[in-house]
């Protein structure tokens, strides 16, 4: 790279370190403050949210190194570490929306039964075990081990194994079987949505027939939703309220998945390609670099989601940003 591009491109990735940590802080403060945001469910989101901040402060800037340098300046063994870190961050991100997506189909299907349950506990287990599982995936970089591969000028290389077995085991354990896990839930909870939408207004005997027209009249939908909702338990909400609330969160976490899966399916796709076929389907390194770098960029977003999509994130951004006492 030239002088210039090397101050653009070293510039534009630390503000995306910056924009990913201090989004990504602002995310779990305002799910441990804010009484709207404090449902047990939510701290997956925090899960995430560490684990984009790692990849802020542990991954991106070596890779930022090794990609302006063009060879790997740092110790062998730290070279190890940093593979394993990296697809094990990416790794849990997507195990991550795959809970979600689970939590989320399981609260559709089996409402009441499943809240009950859904305690802190639980869901603290629930992300235990998502880490684990990532781990367990992450943990072949170090296992295995094979001679690094140098450039030219004998100056040592940092790259993934791209042995064939390994690059497409990786690729359908870390991206392409929980995007099918994904897609399938969500898919799920779609019909099932669309199916219960269908005979509320004509249900036969299903009440006075005055009772649909004034629905949106009740004090439930007047109300301001965020606060006073969050201090009554499930049971207690009016019901159509509670499913309103269900219905917008599905949607920002089907957002948030969506993205995800925008980021890295390029990067996996060309990965897995040149797996299966190396010489035929070459791709240029500089394309390759492209969707590794959009990858990166997904770690900045959902804080971006959350703001756009949600209001009760956008009301306690506020409040943190503002320096306000949560209500």
């Amino acid at each position: 790279y030239s002088v210039q591009a090397t101050a653009a491109i070293a510039a534009a990735i630390t503000f995306l370190v910056l924009f990913t940590i201090a989004g990504n802080m602002l995310v779990i403060m305002a799910v441990l403050s804010s009484r709207s945001l404090r449902a047990p469910q939510n701290l997956f989101l925090v899960s995430l949210a560490a684990a984009d901040i790692l990849v802020a402060t542990l991954i991106i800037p070596f890779s930022l190194a090794n990609e302006l340098m063009g060879y790997w300046y740092f110790e062998k063994t730290w070279c190890e570490i940093y593979l394993a870190l990296d697809v094990l961050f990416c790794t849990s991100s997507i195990v991550h929306l795959c809970a979600i997506s689970l939590d989320r189909y399981w609260s559709v299907t089996r409402a009441i039964e499943y809240n009950a349950k859904r305690t802190p506990r639980r869901i603290k287990c629930s992300i235990f075990i998502v880490w684990t599982i990532a781990a367990v995936i992450s943990l072949p970089p170090l296992i295995y081990k094979r001679e690094k591969k140098a450039v030219a000028g004998g100056q040592p290389q940092c790259k993934l194994n791209e042995e064939a077995w390994y690059v497409l085991s990786s690729s359908v354990g870390s991206f392409f079987a929980p995007c099918l896990i994904m897609i399938l839930v969500y898919l799920r909870i779609y019909l099932i949505a669309k199916r219960r939408s269908r005979p509320t207004g004509t249900k036969p005997g299903s009440g006075p027939p005055n009772v649909t027209p004034t629905t949106s009249r009740d004090p439930p939908e007047t109300c301001p939703p965020a606060d006073r909702t969050s201090l009554l338990s499930p049971e207690e909400l009016p019901a159509k309220t509670q499913l309103n609330r269900e219905k917008r969160f599905t949607f920002v976490l089907a957002v948030v998945i969506g993205v995800f899966v925008l980021c890295w399916f390029p990067f996996f796709f060309l990965y897995s390609l040149g797996a299966l076929c190396p010489h035929r389907c070459k791709v240029p390194n500089g394309v390759f670099q492209f969707f590794f770098w959009i990858g990166y960029c997904n770690s900045s977003l959902n804080p971006v989601i959350y703001t756009v999509f949600n209001q009760d994130f956008r009301r306690a951004f506020r409040r943190l940003l503002c320096c306000r006492r949560a209500p």
